[in-house]
């Protein structure tokens, strides 16, 4: 199941290519041209706050994109996450990483999302730690409601679809976020 979605995902990504044939002139006039259009960009990112008996995680994940068609954006974004155990010991670490994603509006509110991360995780374990990276490849979907014109709060659920290993995700464990875009 996972390699047929996998092989889904990159069969879409690569039949989204496309040519023009153009004219000298126009060719020349194209060049010209600004080569990014900043009213098609949007931004915005996640916070993480998680607060347990047996650990506290606080991160940050700011994103920035670019519309290529009005349905159709990609973008990237960084992750950072600072992290304290409080088990026996007062322990902390840090997590890190970045990803590249593509959103496709089915609707004006509802997208589907794909995007790929990678990441490095600071395990805790109890002969010391280690840092381990792990590639996660994730798809799923999301919800965007307006709070102002240009503002929107999004939600959005996402599935690893690859479990890599090192992954700190279980097989199909869903990984839910809520965050604000700006000119999304």
């Amino acid at each position: 199941m996972k390699s047929l979605i996998v092989f889904l995902f990159v069969l879409l990504i690569s039949t989204m290519s496309f040519a023009q044939v153009a004219d000298t002139t126009q060719v020349q006039e194209e060049m010209q041209k600004p080569k990014l259009d900043r009213s098609k960009m949007y931004y915005g990112g996640y916070v993480t706050l998680n607060f347990s008996r047996d650990y506290s995680v606080i991160g940050a994940q700011p994103m920035v994109a670019y519309k290529l068609t009005p349905k159709l954006s990609t973008g990237v974004q960084a992750t950072y996450e600072y992290i304290n155990y409080k088990n026996n010991s007062d322990y902390s670490g840090s997590n890190y990483g970045a990803s590249v994603f593509s959103r496709y509006r089915v609707t004006p509110r509802l997208y589907a999302h794909a995007e790929f991360q990678l990441m490095s995780y600071k395990w805790l374990y109890s002969d010391g730690d280690t840092r381990k990276t792990a590639p996660m490849l994730y798809l799923g979907g999301g919800y965007s409601q307006p709070i102002t014109r240009n503002t929107w709060l999004t939600a959005q659920v996402l599935f690893d679809v690859l479990n890599h290993e090192n992954s700190p995700y279980k097989d199909w464990e869903p990984y839910f976020s809520v965050g604000v875009g700006v000119g999304f």
